[in-house]
């Protein structure tokens, strides 16, 4: 990764993370390889919330991680199981106490700690049990959804957020902004972070928070313990 580390704190610019220039990548999702390109090969990663494996697949085959996987839904298990990975079911909320400090290189929360009952408690959580924690989330900062709370005054449906609000299993909404600050009170140091547009593309320059925070609509950030 060619992007310098930055601070936690303040509003400053921060200098995006890249993505990896590999063949064979166009069917992947933008935020996958995102986290693709943070990822040191032959790590040990814990993939939570992991989903139907498609992330922990990629690091597997593109990066050769010695990868573990939690998933709440037994479905998810089950397409894990599938591609030949090794996940357990379980929650994020509840057995993550189990594992002790510093049993991967990097713990992955990826689209998931807006499900989660306590995110402090989980982020806290993360930062113990890896050396790195790479968490990735929707920006409820986004500036569509400003405009659909201002001039429509209902909660946004839109590409990032699909479900109505009485479907959706987001509980925390955060912002950008947001999880810069909870990183801040959490002591995490914030080593990359990328920011991706509606479209899906990294925002590829150097820019305040606030940019980030009204242009991204999904953010992803590479931590560790301050």
């Amino acid at each position: 990764m060619s992007a310098p580390a930055a601070e936690a704190d303040g509003d400053g610019d921060l200098a995006p993370a890249g993505l990896p220039h590999e063949p064979g990548l166009g069917q992947a999702r933008v935020d996958h390889l995102v986290v693709l390109g943070l990822v040191e090969p032959g790590a040990r990663v814990l993939d939570i919330g992991c989903g139907d494996g498609s992330l922990l697949a990629l690091l597997r085959d593109r990066r050769g991680v010695d990868g573990r996987g939690i998933e709440l839904s037994r479905g998810g298990v089950n397409a894990c199981l599938t591609r030949g990975l090794a996940v357990i079911q379980g929650d994020a909320d509840t057995d993550l106490a189990a594992y002790p400090d510093h049993a991967f290189d990097y713990v992955i929360l990826s689209q998931t700690i807006q499900a989660t009952r306590e995110p402090k408690v989980v982020l806290e959580q993360l930062l113990r049990i890896g050396r790195h924690a790479i968490v990735s989330f929707p920006n409820f900062g986004h500036w569509r959804v400003r405009t659909e709370l201002l001039l429509r005054g209902r909660m946004p449906v839109t590409d990032i957020l699909p479900d109505a609000w009485y479907e959706t299993p987001n509980i925390h909404h955060c912002t950008i902004r947001d999880f810069v600050g909870l990183c801040r009170l959490v002591g995490a140091r914030i080593e990359r972070a990328s920011a991706l547009d509606a479209a899906g593309n990294p925002m590829r320059f150097a820019l305040p928070w606030w940019v980030w925070n009204l242009a991204g609509a999904q953010g992803v950030f590479l931590l560790r313990r301050g």
